[in-house]
């Protein structure tokens, strides 16, 4: 039962997750709803999503969306971010960064359904410099988010690559998978020392989410910018639905 709940689940989050991020949104409830306690549920996710998302990040380097010096500073910033957010976890309350990113959802899901095209804002680049400090600074605060509390990461390093660094669509995806792939692996390494991760159930989810990040991967190369905004609204949605849980659990 566990598999027949988790792997169609973790196709679907597989697909979103190559398109626009946020696909955690989807698989984590699914270990959850299998029943799965959540340590577990949680570590078994991160090596199936971690998969997934190394496939779509391989992907996305042979469509050539990797940009060299974007890639090396967010993963570095994004490291950095993660390990000091992980920290902060263990000091502060997390209902307090629920309602503030509650409250910066909306004008986040406006600029989303405002933006028809975000490829727009590559249309104005920022001077070298300028775009790799943005990239890093992105890479660092989002990083901090990750370590604290994680939901939507993908999806917000998209947005804020494309609107802030003003990297294209295509750039900004790249940029976004290697910075998850890097954090991902990070975190999955702490779950297997520690052996908290299912790892049969995961294996199994982890050959559906490849799947669905290959379909998605795929899926993006053709529609580009196009099927990105409808996807992205869709995340937020979850996102949102997500937060108000989490504070009224």
């Amino acid at each position: 039962m566990e598999f027949l709940i988790v792997c169609p689940l973790a196709l679907i989050a597989g697909f979103v997750d190559a398109i626009a991020g946020g696909g955690g949104l989807i698989s984590l409830p699914a270990y959850f709803f299998a029943g799965l306690p959540p340590h577990a549920a949680i570590a078994t996710n991160k090596l199936s999503s971690t998969l997934g998302t190394l496939v779509a990040t391989v992907r996305y380097a042979l469509f050539g969306y990797m940009v060299k010096r974007f890639v090396v500073a967010g993963v570095a910033c994004g490291l950095v971010g993660s390990a000091i957010g992980a920290n902060l976890a263990l000091l502060a309350d997390a209902t307090v960064l629920t309602v503030v990113m509650l409250v910066a959802l909306p004008p986040v899901a406006f600029l989303v359904f405002r933006s028809k095209n975000l490829d727009r804002f590559a249309e104005r680049p920022l001077p070298p410099r300028q775009a790799l400090a943005a990239t890093a600074l992105i890479a660092l605060a989002v990083g901090v988010y990750d370590g604290f509390y994680g939901p939507g990461t993908g999806t917000i390093l998209m947005l804020l690559l494309a609107a802030v660094a003003h990297q294209d669509v295509r750039t900004a995806a790249g940029t976004t998978k290697a910075i998850n792939l890097a954090t991902n692996v990070a975190a999955l390494a702490v779950f297997l020392v520690n052996g908290a991760v299912l790892i049969p159930l995961g294996l199994a989810a982890a050959a559906f989410n490849i799947a669905g990040n290959w379909l998605g991967s795929t899926f993006f190369d053709k529609k580009g910018a196009l099927i990105l905004r409808p996807i992205m609204l869709v995340v937020i949605v979850l996102f949102a639905i997500r937060l108000v849980t989490d504070l009224l659990a």
